[in-house]
């Protein structure tokens, strides 16, 4: 598998797959029982567990299957946390609504709060893949992972700062306080600084892809260079009015007679 074509397709799909099928897990467990969310990530243990394991076995060698394993890896890996995350059961100690009218070193200290956990978990991951891949062959793993934390962490701080454009109808039940630090505003300085950074490391990837003699390495690049391609998206479209809802919106389960054109607005 090394036309680039199935390679940023297969990228692409993985991506719109992995966030669908945890947007609808954690839309479930909304519906249901009080337990259902931490049984969510319970049962997705596996994804930690062989996420880890992936990555371990693929370090070892640069080829085209442990390249494909790293990046499946990593993504497993960050997938188990991302659903922990939005289950409510990985977050941190502030679970409250920011106040309307809280300056801006209170919103910072409750922002902060509301995810604290969640960040220890992600830079734990971050650190643990980077000490394994580091002087390894394979470094595919842990660039995967650090590519998706360095974008979701420009996302949240765009959110935080200021965006014309937020989209609050996929937080779930336990996580519902997180739109009220959120701010819809004409966008700050960093929101132009963070597009240009991605579309850099997009070309800075895709150059690499070009440059290299390697399969593996080209397979691996190209995979980097579609994901940070995808993140560069995912910020113009704070900016941008398209309807990316709708990319999940059509796939998540509706309340039986609560929630009928609520998301639609």
């Amino acid at each position: 598998m090394t036309n680039p074509w199935i390679i940023a397709l297969s990228a692409i799909f993985l991506w719109w797959a992995s966030t669908g099928l945890i947007l609808w897990r954690v839309r479930c467990a909304d519906l249901g029982g009080p337990d259902d969310h931490l049984w969510s990530v319970l049962l997705g243990l596996p994804l930690l567990v062989g996420g880890a394991a992936g990555a371990h076995a693929s370090v070892s060698q640069l080829t085209v299957g442990s390249v494909y394993g790293g990046f499946l890896s990593a993504l497993a890996f960050w997938g188990w946390i991302e659903l922990a995350f939005l289950s409510g059961i990985v977050t941190g100690p502030q679970r409250q609504p920011c106040p309307p009218n809280a300056r801006w070193p209170e919103r910072m200290r409750r922002a902060v709060g509301t995810i604290l956990w969640h960040e220890f978990a992600l830079i734990a991951g971050l650190l643990a893949l980077t000490q394994l891949t580091l002087n390894a062959p394979n470094p595919f793993a842990a660039l995967t992972f650090a590519t998706l934390f360095f974008a979701r962490v420009s996302a949240k701080l765009n959110l935080f700062l200021g965006a014309p454009r937020i989209h609050t109808e996929f937080l779930p039940r336990p996580l519902a306080h997180l739109a009220s630090h959120f701010r819809k505003a004409p966008m700050t300085a960093l929101l132009p600084l963070s597009i240009a950074a991605l579309a850099l490391a997009t070309g800075w990837w895709s150059a690499l892809a070009a440059q290299a003699t390697d399969d593996a390495l080209f397979i691996g690049y190209l995979l980097l260079a579609v994901l940070t391609a995808l993140a560069l998206i995912e910020h113009l479209f704070m900016v941008v009015p398209v309807p990316d809802q709708k990319l999940w919106h059509w796939m998540l389960p509706e309340a039986a007679s609560t929630q009928p054109t609520k998301q639609d607005t």
